[in-house]
């Protein structure tokens, strides 16, 4: 497929940045996990002062972009190295990639059990988080590799 070069450009780069700014929202989304725990276990006065923060509706709503954009990065890098080279790289980045997407899905699909209270769905929402936050650490310094080599023979 001949793509303007301008444009072909642009998506190449357009999966690492949007990582970039997946990883950084990550990282927020964990905070304001952090804090709806500390809602959870907080004294009476304290506890008042952390709901008027709504931590659990910004970690609701940062979840949900970091899902549905997870999704759509995955499937987009993947058709940017299609697209430049006419098959896909079947590595570690990729693999890893691709088990984070499932991970985020399993660790959404925890929400109704962790409203209802289930303590094993919490454990389980926050160990899945902490693997992806350090796979997805991993896959930037990958990503930056990649990105290098893709730098180095243009």
């Amino acid at each position: 497929m001949n793509l303007d070069p301008t444009l072909k450009t642009l998506l190449t780069f357009a999966h690492p940045v949007l990582m970039w700014v997946l990883l950084g929202l990550t990282l927020y989304a964990m905070y304001l996990g952090i804090q709806i725990r500390r809602t959870r276990t907080a004294d009476k006065d304290a506890k008042k002062e952390l709901i008027q923060a709504k931590y659990n509706l910004r970690h609701h709503q940062i979840s949900s972009i970091l899902l549905a954009f997870m999704v759509l990065g995955t499937i987009g890098g993947m058709g940017v190295t299609y697209l430049n080279n006419g098959k896909l790289f079947v590595g570690p980045h990729l693999l890893v990639g691709l088990g984070m997407t499932g991970v985020i899905a399993i660790s959404a699909s925890l929400t109704p059990f962790l409203q209802k209270g289930n303590d094993i769905a919490r454990y389980s929402h926050i160990f899945l988080n902490i693997v992806l936050t350090a796979l997805f650490g991993w896959q930037a310094v990958t990503g930056m590799q990649i990105v290098q080599k893709i730098l180095t023979a243009a």
